[in-house]
């Protein structure tokens, strides 16, 4: 057996999925998984004024939505009220509003809105206060997740997926270098049926990493390299939003009681 690897442009990112096995067996197992990612870029694009997470936005009534993007919805909501609204997946608005993200049509967005304001009725959800809701903050993560998922469906016992710096390994111990701001590599010791997430916010714009942390506060997030490690990449994907945004001496307490490890910001080393 060997390992096989591929890699596609989706979720705004690169996406490598790699899997331990026969060449014919790996490579549809491979497949598959890219079609679990296909699936939640579909449901769950905010840029795609077609996709239902831009029909749920445009707002104003209960509407029926995929299981998936449910799933993604309650987990959003649910890190939205645990974290205290430092991880905030009702900042759409506030996102429009700075050009960020497109507007779609509905209602003058509001900037924000709280975890209240997502209901759901059964296979149905509504939003309220005119709140658009943004699931950038763990959509890598959960695709990642069900792409793991779906390779270990399809027979697959030891592979892993990158989307983007959002790692998670099963089966395998992986290698695991996070990148500093001036391109040097620290060595963070491996994964293995766990994930890791990395969040990079800097002083100044940088196109290198052209991701954006909002606060529902108005405070800036912290320069640094905010690196979580969790067992579901969804749950690590979050929590480096919550470690961006977190007052420094309650940090670490507050990402492990939301079940996440914070790693030390990284030391630039000869790449």
């Amino acid at each position: 057996m060997s390992i096989r690897r591929r890699q596609k442009p989706l979720l705004g990112t690169f996406v490598e999925i790699a899997a331990m096995g026969e060449t014919n067996f790996a490579d549809n197992a491979i497949t598959k998984a890219f079609e679990t990612i296909n699936e939640v870029q579909r449901l769950a694009s905010f840029q795609d004024g077609t996709s239902e997470l831009s029909r749920l936005n445009i707002g104003g009534a209960f509407i029926s939505i995929n299981p998936l993007l449910k799933r993604m919805l309650r987990l959003a909501r649910a890190m939205t009220n645990r974290s205290n609204g430092l991880f905030n997946c009702t900042l759409g608005g506030a996102l429009i509003h700075q050009n960020i993200l497109p507007d779609h049509g509905g209602p003058s967005a509001a900037a924000c809105g709280t975890a209240n304001d997502i209901e759901f009725r059964g296979a149905h959800v509504i939003l309220h206060n005119r709140v658009r809701i943004t699931l950038d903050g763990i959509a890598k993560g959960f695709a990642v997740d069900l792409a793991v998922q779906t390779l270990k469906h399809h027979g697959i016992e030891s592979g892993f997926v990158n989307a983007g710096g959002d790692v998670r390994a099963f089966g395998m111990s992986l290698p695991i270098a996070i990148r500093a701001f001036d391109g040097g590599l620290l060595q963070a010791g491996s994964l293995r049926d766990t994930a890791i997430a990395t969040s990079r916010v800097g002083d100044l714009p940088d196109e290198r990493f052209p991701g954006v942390i909002l606060s529902a506060s108005g405070h800036a997030p912290q320069s640094g390299v905010w690196s979580v490690v969790a067992a579901q990449a969804w749950r690590a994907d979050a929590l480096t939003k919550v470690a961006a945004l977190a007052p420094a001496n309650e940090r670490d307490r507050l990402i492990r009681s939301l079940k996440g490890s914070l790693l030390p910001q990284p030391v630039a080393q000869v790449a």
